[in-house]
């Protein structure tokens, strides 16, 4: 059984037509569902759903008075929908501003469709790359910080493969700021090392050959170090 990832869903989401709710006939909101279910403690067997925020809603209007009334809660219901579908259903609210953070706006779905392109460009890029062996782009996309960090990570596994001695020092001198990239680019360096049976020298850093007995660049005994 194939199994979609939350980014895979979100996508197949956003290509369907977003439902209004029923009751006030106004677009409803995506809704990124918490990883604590608010209702019977199940989950809700989707990562998003779709809200009605208007307050103007004639449901969520009435719901103060009639769970007041009925439970003697203060809290209402908003109209709830489960995407590409015409199931309606109440979610508990307990403040006018209740489940609203939870709400992905236009800017933020805009925001992850520009990382998902830029993140297509970035692989394209890197794919040309592994045909050109081209280890200068890939160096290109692995230091630029406004890189998708999948690129620089994909930038600093492939780099390993095809980079020359000459780069290492670049990426040694390079802050990432992220463990699993500054991990891929430690492993990176070491694969160019053992490609082109070399070391770094202890003492000044030179790049020198693995069975050097004396460092040629500052002359210290580097024998079984």
């Amino acid at each position: 059984m194939a199994f979609e990832t939350k980014e895979q869903v979100l996508e197949q989401i956003l290509s369907q037509n977003k439902p209004k709710c029923p009751y006030c006939d106004m677009v409803m909101s995506l809704w990124d569902v918490p990883d604590i279910a608010l209702g019977d403690g199940l989950g809700w067997g989707t990562p998003y759903l779709y809200i009605c925020f208007n307050d103007d809603c004639s449901l969520y209007k009435r719901g103060w008075e009639s769970i007041r009334e009925n439970f003697a809660h203060n809290a209402s219901h908003r109209c709830m929908n489960y995407p590409g579908t015409d199931q309606f259903e109440c979610i508990p609210v307990f403040s006018p501003d209740g489940a609203k953070g939870q709400i992905i706006d236009d800017e933020v779905l805009a925001a992850q469709e520009r990382l998902k392109e830029a993140t297509k460009r970035g692989f394209s890029i890197l794919a040309d790359c592994y045909v050109s062996k081209d280890w200068v782009e890939m160096l290109k996309l692995l230091v630029d910080a406004v890189e998708p960090n999948r690129v620089r990570l994909k930038a600093a596994q492939m780099i390993g493969d095809f980079g020359d001695t000459e780069v290492i020092e670049t990426l040694r001198s390079s802050r990432f700021g992220n463990v699993k990239l500054t991990e891929a680019v430690q492993e990176s360096i070491q694969k160019i090392h053992n490609r082109f049976f070399t070391r770094e020298c202890p003492f000044c850093a030179e790049i020198i050959k693995k069975r050097a007995m004396i460092c040629k660049h500052c002359g210290k005994d580097i024998a079984g170090i």
